[in-house]
């Protein structure tokens, strides 16, 4: 970022060392003046992200003036509580975490191997 570099910043949530290494990186963007835009879009991804640009919006950016979020809308249907949008817009979580509890009945059918997805299409 200090060399010019980086254009864009894009964190997945997944892949850094947590909470903390995203807050490192979102500070590192507001001091060299970077667009932030938090990977999402996979299963979860999108969960993980919207209290990350919560936080950024709150405490880091203090606007939403270069900050994106992408966004697919599918699977949110596994989640206890799934991602709301509005207006393109994400809705603040009503739960602490990540948001990323799936509910027991898509793991009884989905987790692998044992669920029965894996085992009726053998």
């Amino acid at each position: 970022m200090a060399a010019g570099g980086v254009h864009f910043v894009q964190i997945d949530s997944c892949r850094v060392a947590g909470v903390n290494e995203i807050i490192l990186i979102l500070l590192l963007a507001k001091k060299f003046n970077l667009p932030v835009c938090p990977h999402a879009g996979g299963v979860g991804l999108c969960q993980m992200v919207s209290h990350l640009i919560m936080f950024d919006f709150v405490s880091v950016a203090g606007s939403k003036e270069n900050r994106y979020c992408e966004y697919s809308a599918h699977l949110h249907e596994h989640f206890e509580e799934p991602l709301r949008m509005r207006s393109q817009n994400y809705l603040l979580p009503t739960e602490p975490g990540y948001s990323t509890k799936f509910k027991p009945e898509s793991l009884k059918e989905y987790e692998f191997p044992n669920g029965t997805y894996w085992k009726n299409n053998k």
